[in-house]
């Protein structure tokens, strides 16, 4: 009796209730593709929650009098809007224009301020947030985030309606905002970690680490198309979508094989989860009762977590957290500041409007789409993540440069080069946070243990989360001296990350060559044989 209560704690709600309506329990490939789409939309709701500052942040602290005459956002409307600019204005006596207490000669350092008091507590929240992922529910804790991030970040918004002007509402707001938002990714990745095996992880990984990119394009787009009415709406949409979208979470997430009656894919019982679900899906089906209760077993209930000490030791973590470090800070700085970036910089001798801008900077994670993709999936053919991160990380050097020194010249070249560098740019931040981190969480030294998964993402992310709050801080004070200064900086950045995985590229590579030999000398060994077999004959 207390095994059926544990059960029916651990099952959603929104699952059994579809149950009882079906009568008949869904298959393993259909339970996967569930977890699949609802931490999809999980983890895009918080991306879209996060790109709401970068929008507005030309509006907080505007440069000059704008007169921009955008009706509809792109896609419904254009997507470049010519900015008029009707003369300059000293930003520490304009009380029109701006937001107080961003819009002073300090405002671009107090913007960075808090884009780095959100990372910050983000960062250091991931630590702890990974470790209880693996001693707590999954579906209960990643619920209980996603509510949390939407109630603080509209809140956020709620400082324009309140005309609050006290840099402190605004820095503590951020500050507990990236509390609850550390929990998200720890989570999600172990969820798919529990439901996945190695099998092709890194093309599944690639293609659902989209959200992260579609997040970004979605929350430009929700904050671009309500900014006309106050940019508190432009905190406040996406804060709702984040936390409808973490009831959704409690609803219907099963967030282990063995709540509904499947064993986890890291068993070392369990080859491969793809052959066996025709069998497992029988297994459940027959575990309908009459009364229309389900007897699912839950197979390796007794999980133990992993500590933080234990999980650092595990092979590999440590040089890809460091790698994710410098990685993050060159992807969050174009998360945070690109919109801001495109609407200071003349593209084609024109300067485009802050909802141009906004919209303009969702191409740069289209390109991150591609690349998160792509990285995955030559990951999995050259059986190498280490030489393929490190790859996208020197390719993004050139990429960065070329996209500075030659995005200006037109729209369509600006198109093209901050789609390919976001190509490069994300490619390895995807890698990294999703396949790495999955086959790290369930390495071999853990006997088969997938509590570690949420735990050993932590700690990545969460190393990684450090270098995102540095990078968008050191911006607010780069750009203040030029936006060469920034690109130098980015430069640097993606180059210490491909430098840290060397060992690892090199051990690698090693291991390719052994094996290549070995087979060399396996053909000739049996070339050799040949004669000697057909004159025994």
């Amino acid at each position: 009796m207390a095994e059926n209560n544990d059960l029916m704690k651990a099952n959603p709600p929104g699952i059994l209730l579809i149950r009882s309506i079906r009568r008949i329990d869904w298959s393993l490939k259909t339970y996967k593709y569930v977890v699949l789409l609802i931490t999809f939309i999980a983890y895009t709701s918080y991306h879209a929650s996060r790109k709401p500052s970068s929008i507005v942040k030309s509006v907080l602290h505007p440069h000059q009098f704008l007169n921009e005459t955008v009706t509809n956002p792109w896609p419904m409307g254009p997507l470049f809007v010519k900015r008029e600019i009707s003369g300059h204005i000293d930003l520490g006596k304009s009380k029109k224009k701006g937001w107080e207490p961003f819009n002073g000669e300090d405002g671009t350092s107090k913007l960075g301020e808090i884009d780095v008091a959100f990372l910050a507590c983000y960062s250091m929240g991931m630590y702890v947030a990974g470790h209880l992922g693996d001693s707590l529910d999954l579906r209960l804790f990643l619920a209980t985030g996603m509510i949390g991030s939407g109630i603080f970040v509209g809140l956020f918004g709620m400082g324009y309606f309140w005309n609050i002007h006290a840099f402190w509402f605004y820095l503590v707001m951020q500050m507990v905002a990236g509390l609850f938002q550390a929990t998200g990714w720890p989570c999600v990745v172990a969820v798919i970690g529990n439901w996945f095996g190695k099998r092709k992880r890194g093309l599944i990984m690639g293609i659902w680490n989209a959200h992260t990119s579609v997040g970004n394009i979605s929350g430009s787009l929700m904050a671009a198309a309500v900014l006309e009415h106050g940019w508190g709406w432009s905190f406040i949409v996406p804060g709702a979508f984040i936390f409808f979208a973490g009831i959704m979470v409690y609803l219907l997430l099963p967030a282990y094989p063995e709540d509904v009656g499947f064993p986890c894919p890291n068993q070392p019982y369990v080859e491969d989860s793809s052959q066996t679900n025709d069998e497992e899906a029988q297994t459940v089906k027959e575990n309908v009762a009459v009364n229309g209760q389900f007897n699912v077993p839950r197979i390796g209930s007794n999980r133990t977590s992993v500590g933080l000490l234990d999980a650092c030791l595990i092979p590999g973590v440590i040089p890809f957290a460091l790698c994710l470090f410098f990685s993050k800070l060159v992807a969050y700085t174009f998360l945070y500041w690109l919109p801001f970036y495109l609407s200071q910089t003349a593209i084609g001798g024109e300067y485009v409007a802050v909802k141009s801008a906004g919209n303009l900077s969702a191409l740069f994670d289209v390109g991150g789409i591609v690349g998160g993709i792509l990285a995955g999936h030559l990951s999995d053919k050259l059986d190498a993540r280490a030489t393929t991160a490190a790859s996208f990380m020197y390719a993004a050097i050139p990429s960065m440069l070329l996209y500075r020194k030659y995005g200006g010249t037109s729209k369509f070249m600006n198109i093209l080069l901050m789609m390919i560098a976001g190509l490069f740019v994300n490619g390895p931040y995807a890698l990294i946070t999703t396949a790495v981190s999955a086959d790290l969480g369930t390495h071999s030294s853990l006997k088969g243990d997938s509590r570690a998964l949420a735990t050993v993402t932590s700690i990545i992310d969460g190393t990684g989360s450090m270098g995102a709050a540095l990078g968008p801080l050191l911006t607010g004070f780069l750009s203040s001296k030029g936006w060469d200064a920034v690109f130098i900086m980015l430069v640097v950045g993606a180059l210490s990350a491909g430098l840290l995985l060397s060992r690892l590229v090199l051990f690698e590579l090693s291991e390719k060559f052994s094996r290549r030999l070995a087979c060399g000398q396996l053909n000739s060994e049996d070339s050799a044989s040949q004669p000697l077999l057909r004159d025994r004959r």
